[in-house]
């Protein structure tokens, strides 16, 4: 594939992190009834139907217009810190000046690197906390790495894809300390954070939407 990605690949990945949160939605609410109020599956249905639509045809050709809009547009879905934080990531990546150039891996990973760093400013959360944060760093992580170990976009998406499942799995074993979880203490032991394994399924949807739409494999 080329070296670097446009507005229409990352569109692409848009529509494949959406297709992995319709298939995986029940898990999140089920998931989210052991620590939450179980409706973290439904809060991201409505908030991939609205990045959707940020990114469909005959919309805005800028990158930076599009992910401006999407972000402002998860913002207003009712579904608590998770879409808030979803929002801010999106809107955040629109003020990376990567948006302005050609896109390679390292220009993705700045973009992305733009979103954390915004999300970074509303939450105090950190990766062990059991939060979204224990995929997304990991994720951005695995994007610059990737940058700098000279990989093509897609093995990048591929590698941040790895590392997001990695790092939500790893929430099993922790005891949340952000939200309303962090009221049950020990007792959200054993279960994935559902704001974690949300994370990671967008990243493998990312991965998997560019790959299909390269006629690659996306599939971390």
């Amino acid at each position: 594939m080329s070296g670097t990605i446009t507005r229409d690949d990352f569109a692409r990945m848009i529509a494949g992190a959406a297709a992995s949160i319709r298939a995986q939605h029940n898990l999140l609410s089920e998931l989210d009834c052991a620590t939450g109020d179980g409706d973290h599956g439904s809060t991201m249905l409505r908030a991939v139907e609205r990045l959707e639509r940020s990114f469909a045809p005959g919309g805005p050709e800028d990158l930076k217009v599009c992910l401006r809009e999407a972000g402002w547009s998860v913002l207003g879905v009712d579904g608590g810190a998770s879409s808030s934080l979803l929002g801010t990531f999106f809107g955040g990546m629109a003020d990376a000046p990567a948006c302005n150039e050609p896109i390679g891996t390292a220009a993705l990973a700045e973009i992305f690197e733009a979103g954390l760093k915004a999300v970074q400013k509303q939450t105090k959360a950190q990766p062990g906390d059991k939060t979204m944060m224990d995929a997304l760093v990991p994720a951005v992580q695995a994007l610059h790495a990737a940058a700098d170990a000279g990989k093509s976009v897609m093995e990048a998406l591929h590698d941040a894809a790895k590392a997001a499942r990695a790092g939500a799995e790893a929430t099993r074993e922790f005891t949340a300390r952000h939200g309303r979880a962090k009221f049950l203490g020990e007792k959200t032991r054993g279960h994935p954070d559902p704001g974690a394994v949300s994370t990671s399924l967008l990243f493998e949807g990312f991965s998997n939407g560019l790959g299909e739409s390269k006629g690659e494999s996306g599939n971390a």
